[in-house]
């Protein structure tokens, strides 16, 4: 299982530094998953790996990223299979995290 990060200033502003400064403010908080450079997740721009996620997976509502923390579950042959909002902790997905790790 890997976790994978992408910083993103679409949210309050909450990511303004260079992806340098991001690295760094992580490193010192012991972050161990991998960091990925800044990117868009809503709008014209937004990566087209976040246009993939939110396709497959659609939000309630609108299918647009509404707040940092989203998390999505990719399954091993690249399948997106659930989303999960900013409040979700990581202990509640342990269910369907369990389910895909041993297939």
């Amino acid at each position: 299982m890997r976790i994978l990060a992408f910083p993103c200033n679409q949210f309050g502003g909450q990511e303004p530094g260079t992806n340098a400064e991001i690295k760094k403010f992580a490193e010192g908080r012991g972050v161990k998953f991998d960091m990925y450079a800044k990117v868009d997740v809503n709008g014209d721009n937004a990566h087209p790996l976040w246009q993939y996620l939110k396709q497959h997976q659609g939000g309630t509502l609108v299918d647009a990223i509404k707040w940092n923390f989203t998390k999505f579950l990719v399954d091993r042959n690249g399948q997106a299979v659930g989303r999960y909002g900013p409040t979700t902790s990581p202990l509640e997905m342990r269910n369907e995290l369990e389910k895909y790790l041993n297939q």
